[in-house]
This record gives structure tokens, C-alpha cells and sequence, in this order.
């Protein structure tokens, strides 16, 4: 008899730093932000760092995901402070711009040196 439940992966976990490489890349104070985490989360503000304004259309197009799937995460981010939406009509069809937060902004970078400071202590160990 075969059992319905599913085999749960424990989710992968990366080593945390030494507070002295944190110091040494000046983020000893932020935390690893799991909404950034996210791959199309951290897609989207990636994206919207260098390309802003982007539409819905666009994101889309990049990540190849569902409407649901990106509208989803848009939310997140969205209601964490991290982008804008701004609506609006091309004719008759709706039309959602986004940009990234000085927030949104602030966290990917927050991010980004997290990241950075766990590559540094890897390498070193």
C-alpha cells in the first residue's frame, strides 16, 4: 500500500558568517532577509535595481513565471515596502509599472553583502 504523504526535503542551510566578516563588510548589523531570499523575488528587485520602471509584462517575461506566480510575489514585495506599483491604461488595457523602494533598495543591498560576506568566510575555511 503506497502512502500519500510527501517526502519533505529539509530546506538547505547556508552557514552563517563570523561576525568579524560581517564587520569587514560593513552589514554586522542586518539580518538575512528571507523575503529577498526568494528566487524571483530577489529576480524582480535585482531587475528592478537597473532597469526601472518595469512592467508586469516585462518581470514576466524575465522569469518566465505565471501571472499568479509573479503577481504573488509583486505583493510580498510590495507590502514589505521593498517596490511601487503604479496602474494605470495603455488604451484600454491595464498597464503595471514598478520601481524599487529606497527600502527595497536598501534591503538588496543588505542582502547582497550577506551573501558576500558568507562567499568570503567559505572561501577562507
Amino acid at each position: 500500500m503506497k502512502s500519500n504523504t510527501r517526502r519533505h526535503e529539509a530546506p538547505m542551510r547556508v552557514p552563517a558568517p563570523e561576525k568579524a566578516s560581517l564587520r569587514a563588510s560593513g552589514s554586522a548589523d542586518s539580518k538575512f532577509d528571507r523575503l529577498v531570499y526568494e528566487r524571483v523575488r530577489l529576480g524582480i528587485m535585482s531587475a528592478l535595481a537597473v532597469n526601472e520602471p518595469l512592467t508586469f509584462n516585462e518581470l514576466k517575461a524575465l522569469f518566465d513565471v505565471s501571472d499568479g506566480n509573479l503577481s504573488a510575489h509583486a505583493r510580498k514585495l510590495e507590502e514589505a515596502g521593498y517596490i511601487e506599483c503604479a496602474k494605470s491604461f495603455a488604451g484600454r488595457r491595464p498597464k503595471s509599472e514598478y520601481r524599487l523602494t529606497p527600502a527595497g533598495r536598501h534591503a538588496l543591498y543588505r542582502y547582497l553583502d550577506h551573501i558576500e560576506a558568507v562567499i568570503k568566510a567559505t572561501r577562507r575555511s
